[in-house]
């Protein structure tokens, strides 16, 4: 089984899109406006090796997580190869003003740093 995408409430499709593309070198598709469901809009962007981000947004969307459809996850892990990777990247994102935790080893084993997107959300970047 494999994931076919993971889906990602936003406030701001475009900055979400501009931030995967910068960081994680991903690939944004066509802007979908909804015939259907009135505001809804999403996008697609594709990361190296395949991984599929769905990101969507409402004109309305709530801000948290007690509500049905909210911004953001716990976090998303994302591989980025070695130490020497996540390193360069911290050190980008320390730059940047997005790095909330350099790197470390983990209790669990995982090298790893942590930086936000542009909605706050956490995503790890860990060597394996």
């Amino acid at each position: 089984m494999k994931i076919a995408h993971i889906a990602l409430w936003t406030n701001d499709i475009d900055a979400q899109a501009q931030f995967w593309a910068d960081w994680f070198h991903g690939e944004a598709g066509e802007l979908y406006v909804s015939k259907n469901r009135p505001g809804f809009m999403s996008r697609f962007v594709t990361l190296q090796e395949g991984a599929t981000l769905e990101l969507m947004s409402l004109p309305s969307l709530p801000g948290g997580p007690a509500d049905k459809e909210h911004t953001g996850w716990a976090h998303i892990a994302l591989n980025v190869g070695d130490k020497e990777a996540v390193e360069a990247l911290a050190t980008r994102a320390k730059e940047a003003g997005i790095l909330l935790s350099g790197p470390r080893m983990t209790g669990d084993g995982f090298y790893e740093a942590v930086l936000k997107d542009p909605d706050g959300n956490l995503v790890e970047i860990v060597a394996g």
